[in-house]
């Protein structure tokens, strides 16, 4: 039996629900009730679904639910929703793969299945659903669009994503919102009670010649922080940076952080001094961290921090093909205020 169209009134539906629930809980500052968001989530869903005609015949919901606060299993039956509780693992994907394997079956023993809702938005979860989609099905995402991948959006369409704001109450919204809101502001504050409780004197600084009155962007090089203990000395050659200028982009300032962590833990890992980071295998990592980003948005990060002449990247000779590298500017102010003390040649 061939395979219905699109046009099939059946459903199935398949929620990593542990994406859901730990975007709310990292998002919004581990707001109270958090399954409860869940909940609404997925029954908003499928009533949603319910109105436009689709039954849904089917619903798989995956996490390893003996590590949440509390045991939604009990809702999630009573809603018409099977749970599958995977084994937490190292491995980020032990629920994707479950729920691929299970979205497949379906798909292969079901013909009357004609439509797929991934309540998801990893960007593992691409080959599957071109894969439904090449077997004349309907594909449907639905997710927060901070936590869905710009990549899977792209390949989606627009057209066929739900925003989960948009499956919340709006009073549910406006309490999460504020929470984040809040929550951010006491951290900020907090922030800078502590840096004003490390800060000396600004005059006493000066009297001691610590800094000229213009402050660094006077012409006088900041003092050169000492080399770290058995780390090797860079090279003498200076890279091509682009005149420096402040960061204003809040998603450049981010893939720059994360440029320095990347830093920060192949020394840790190599016990010395690392002047390079490989470009390719950086971006598989930046796919990652910047997972709500597209791939050529990801590339554009490092283009606006290489225009603002916080990092080069540089063309390398190597066997059998020339590779690229990234180097950072360790006299860039953003780079200082991320790392302060680091300073290139050191």
């Amino acid at each position: 039996m061939s395979p219905k169209s699109p046009a099939s009134p059946y459903a199935a539906i398949f929620i990593d629900f542990e994406n859901i629930y730990y975007f709310l809980k990292n998002h919004f500052q581990d707001p109270p009730e958090l399954n409860d968001y869940v909940l609404d989530i997925v029954g908003t869903l499928r009533k949603q679904l319910h109105e436009k005609g689709l039954d849904s015949l089917i619903s798989y919901a995956y996490a390893d639910f003996e590590r949440l606060a509390t045991a939604p299993q009990g809702a999630l039956y009573l809603m018409g929703v099977s749970t599958r509780n995977v084994l937490g693992t190292d491995h980020k994907n032990a629920a994707d793969m479950q729920l691929c394997i299970d979205a497949l079956e379906v798909m292969y023993t079901r013909p009357d299945i004609g439509t797929f809702i991934l309540v998801a938005g990893d960007r593992d979860y691409i080959p599957l659903l071109q894969h439904l989609r090449r077997q004349a099905r309907q594909v449907l995402v639905a997710g927060f669009r901070e936590s869905v991948s710009g990549d899977l959006l792209q390949n989606i369409g627009a057209e066929n994503f739900l925003d989960a704001r948009d499956l919340l109450a709006a009073e549910s919204v406006a309490q999460l919102e504020k929470r984040r809101t809040d929550r951010q502001r006491s951290q900020e504050e907090s922030r800078r009670a502590r840096e004003q409780g490390l800060a000396g004197p600004p005059d006493a600084d000066r009297a001691k010649g610590a800094l000229p009155e213009g402050g660094p962007s006077a012409g006088t090089a900041r003092p050169a922080a000492p080399a770290r203990s058995g780390a090797a000395r860079l090279p003498d050659e200076v890279p091509d940076f682009a005149p420096s200028r402040p960061i204003a982009d809040a998603t450049a300032s981010r893939a720059l952080a994360f440029i320095l962590n990347e830093f920060q833990k192949l020394e840790a890992k190599q016990q010395r001094r690392v002047r390079e980071l490989w470009l390719g295998p950086f971006m598989r990592l930046l796919a990652d961290e910047l997972t709500e980003l597209t791939d050529y948005e990801r590339r554009d990060q490092l283009n606006k921090l290489r225009e603002a002449g916080a990092i080069s990247i540089e063309k390398r000779e190597g066997e059998p093909h020339p590779f690229s590298v990234i180097v950072v500017n360790y006299q860039h102010p953003d780079v200082q205020e991320l790392q302060p003390g680091e300073e290139e040649g050191n």
